[in-house]
């Protein structure tokens, strides 16, 4: 059977080469499918090769196969979540920053902002160096990050970002 033979994986694919790593509950909001219903397809989609999954610790994410190695995917995963995306984007503006001075930026707490980091650098992300008592962090691969930020801002839906990056004029 063809995989797009079906309107319904036919929408599904294409809500997940719209959004590349979108999880489970986006495609749910942005789709008319029951929850089992887009399981089954989603699994079909992956077992026939077309869809990837990517779990980033928190929620299964899923990307059209073949448009993303694993790095790419570890990249997305942090650009879909709000305060890593924030995080990365004062890194990528002004960095190397330290967890406090990130805190003050955000507004959040530095326990927030050390948890979000300590994922980015999980995820080898950013780069930790140590002065004296300051640890700095950076943006592993800027240019990477950049241009996935720019090719798909548009499934990024924070103006923050896009205001503090001024990317539009860098491609």
């Amino acid at each position: 059977m063809d995989e797009f033979e079906l309107d319904s994986r036919r929408d599904i694919y294409a809500a997940v080469s719209d959004q590349p790593g979108v999880h489970f509950r986006g495609l749910l909001d942005r789709l008319d499918f029951a929850q089992g219903t887009l399981q089954y397809h989603l699994r079909e989609l992956a077992d026939a090769g077309l869809v990837e999954v990517s779990d980033d610790g928190k929620f299964t994410r899923y990307y059209p196969a073949d448009e993303f190695d694993d790095e790419d995917q570890r990249r997305m995963n942090a650009l879909r979540r709000q305060y890593s995306r924030r995080i990365i984007a004062h890194l990528l503006a002004d960095g190397p920053l330290t967890t406090s001075e990130l805190s003050d930026r955000l507004e959040r707490s530095a326990s927030t902002i050390s948890w979000h980091l300590s994922k980015l650098d999980d995820a080898d992300l950013v780069s930790r160096r140590r002065d004296g008592q300051r640890v700095y962090y950076a943006v592993r691969d800027p240019d990477r990050v950049r241009y996935l930020y720019v090719v798909h801002r548009r499934s990024f839906t924070d103006g923050v970002v896009d205001r503090l990056l001024g990317l539009w004029d860098a491609y």
